[in-house]
């Protein structure tokens, strides 16, 4: 049984009943196993994750964009995160007995019925992605929501799918097929947002910092700065190696890296790995982990 993971990512974060109603969206489909509904009130973002197989995690997908387009005005929306829609970015995650290439392929399918259905344009990232330069999820939120408002009718900004114009309401979203990868934010302390920025520049991967990493600086509503990264490969660069490097350089500017957060949920090999370097047991591995032997592909008891 190929099993599927979606990771939809909503521009609401504080509304309890909007959060109930895209939960319901997607439990309400059968054959699908909600996971964890994640809401972050500074960001104004929920992420939600949810398992199945390859028809019932569409129909799920594409449950949960239809009341996240009923529900929620971009026009209205304020939140430190970026964003292009009310549904931002909507990823296709191969877990078990799929392949990337059939989360691409999924991801194609939702694409093409949110363009005809909701009249919402629709980028291609990632696995999924039509050309080299459409890659990068940073990329093609270039400029936000605002932003993209005025550049969707350029040549090199036209959707993949749907009109080349915003949503009225919605906005525009991203869809698109990934590996597994851990969504990180690590908070400072004495420092400003000038600091968590220049932070940010130095470890993201495309300016020679760690490897599969992709990293922004952020003041969240609390006034708190953060580094907040994408760790798309741990097996190059592990939770811990990420922590760790940025509170060495918040160290060296005078500040501390106080905490840290996991958005939404992280596969066992990302915590074994952090782990392992954190104590430098490199030898230890998921199968070390008792409950790895207990639990089916989708969290279920064997």
């Amino acid at each position: 049984m190929a099993v599927i993971e979606c990771v939809p990512n909503f521009s609401e974060g504080r509304r309890q009943p909007v959060l109930d109603a895209l939960a319901g969206a997607v439990s309400g489909v059968e054959g699908v196993r909600l996971l964890d509904v994640q809401a972050d009130p500074d960001h104004n973002r929920s992420v939600l994750t949810f398992v199945g197989q390859a028809p019932a995690v569409l129909a799920a997908a594409m449950a949960a964009v239809t009341t996240a387009t009923e529900l929620i005005d971009m026009e209205e929306h304020q939140g430190s995160h970026p964003r292009i829609g009310a549904t931002d970015v909507v990823p296709f995650v191969p877990i078990a007995g799929a392949t990337l290439a059939d989360c691409a392929e999924l991801a194609r399918r939702l694409g093409s019925m949110i363009a005809e259905q909701l009249a919402i344009p629709v980028y291609l990232y990632g696995a999924a992605a039509t050309s080299p330069e459409r890659a990068v999820l940073a990329d093609l939120r270039r400029g936000q929501y605002e932003g993209l408002k005025t550049e969707i009718a350029l040549p090199e900004r036209r959707p993949d799918f749907g009109p080349a114009r915003m949503h009225p309401t919605a906005g525009a979203t991203v869809v698109g097929a990934r590996l597994p990868m851990v969504a990180y934010n690590v908070y400072l302390q004495g420092g400003d947002l000038r600091l968590a920025k220049a932070i940010a520049r130095r470890i993201r991967e495309r300016n020679g910092g760690l490897p599969g990493v992709q990293a922004i600086g952020l003041t969240v509503e609390s006034g708190e700065v953060q580094v907040s990264m994408n760790l798309l490969d741990t097996s190059r660069t592990s939770i811990w190696r990420a922590f760790s490097e940025v509170a060495r350089l918040a160290a060296e500017a005078g500040a501390v890296a106080v905490r840290s957060e996991i958005v939404g949920l992280v596969t066992m090999g990302a915590v074994a790995g952090a782990l392992a370097e954190a104590i430098a047991c490199p030898d230890l591995t998921s199968a070390q982990i008792l409950e790895s032997h207990l639990l089916g592909p989708e969290g279920s008891v064997r």
